[in-house]
């Protein structure tokens, strides 16, 4: 299944630690009825920005999931390639 990665901008205030991962724990919950796998997210609060890696059947699935659980799309999403 190919992969995205998918950004989040904040202006002004980032959300806490525990707000971001409240919302990752929601999209782990949601994932499966969009045939979607989350995996991993990283933050940074210097550029505040999240980003999420997700395996998905298509860009789409992966933001329908973030409209359900956080009402909003991701800034960007775009498939990567997996390297080792």
């Amino acid at each position: 299944m190919p992969l995205f990665m998918d950004t989040h901008r904040f202006e002004g205030e980032m959300p806490s630690d525990a707000e971001i991962a409240k919302a990752h724990a929601a999209d782990l919950a949601a994932q499966g009825a969009h045939g979607v796998n989350y995996l991993k997210y990283w933050v940074s609060k210097e550029a505040k920005t999240v980003h999420c890696l997700v395996e998905a059947p298509d860009a789409e699935a992966a933001k329908r999931v973030h409209v359900e659980t956080a009402g909003e799309a991701p800034d960007e999403i775009y498939e990567v390639e997996e390297r080792t």
